[in-house]
């Protein structure tokens, strides 16, 4: 199947061991016979030694937690598919974001366990890639347009494994689920801080959240950080606007 070669040949580095790595040997072991194809079958044993996440580690974790997301409230949605189709065709274009979801559609179809997939994501993919992977599982689990708490809890859980606070969490939460305190828990402080403390929250989140800080991912994935990035400016200037400052 070429599909496969496309997709290991989109550079999958640190993700060619341990937990993930034994996942697409499962997965590409349903799909083709790897005797024939000579695909990795996962023995735990192939990590390349660093901490630089390239665009195919990030393809891979993002396929595999998209799944745990899709399954959690136990019904899997068109509008979910649509998201993750959707953000591979402007990532790589129709023909990759047609594999991606053939591989989606079998990792569906396992029972696995997510728990050990975070760990190997927080111990090889830097900080600025986890967030803007959280931000995008928040997408998800919006796709319907409504949050369920079993699908919160997940990402919750989630969050914490793979290293992620409490405050980054509610942070990127509060950008999808608004209520009146919801711009303060963006800029991560409480409505009560002085118009200094917002001024310097704003700061350090714009230094944070900067796109530029994923652009190794692909022009998609800094897409999105943009995104992020004007709900931060949104939180900052509606603050700006209630309290009477420049």
């Amino acid at each position: 199947m070429a599909f496969i070669s496309r997709l290991l040949g989109f550079g999958l580095g640190w993700a060619l061991g341990g937990p993930i790595g034994g996942i697409l040997g499962l997965i590409f072991g349903s799909m083709v016979d790897s005797a024939t194809t000579g695909i990795y079958t996962g023995s735990g044993d192939q990590f390349n030694g660093n901490n630089i996440t390239h665009p195919g580690d990030f393809s891979v974790s993002l396929l595999i937690l998209s799944a745990a997301v899709m399954k959690a409230d136990g019904k899997l949605l068109r509008s979910e598919l649509d998201y993750v189709k959707n953000f591979f065709v402007n990532q790589f274009g129709i023909e990759v974001a047609e594999d991606r979801i053939k591989v989606l559609r079998e990792i569906l179809k396992q029972d696995i366990d997510y728990l050990p997939v975070c760990e190997q994501i927080r111990q090889y993919m830097d900080y600025p890639s986890r967030l803007q992977l959280m931000h995008y599982l928040f997408g998800l689990a919006m796709a319907d347009n409504q949050l369920d708490e079993t699908e919160l809890s997940l990402l919750n859980r989630m969050a914490g494994i793979l290293g992620l606070p409490g405050q980054e969490f509610e942070s990127i939460k509060a950008m999808f689920v608004k209520d009146n305190d919801a711009a303060y828990r963006i800029l991560e402080i409480s409505p009560d801080v002085s118009d200094e403390e917002v001024k310097k929250a704003y700061r350090a989140m714009a230094m944070k959240h900067h796109p530029d800080r994923v652009a190794h991912l692909g022009e998609e994935v800094q897409y999105a950080a943009k995104e992020k990035f004007q709900k931060i400016n949104q939180a900052y200037n509606d603050i700006k606007k209630t309290r009477g400052f420049n």
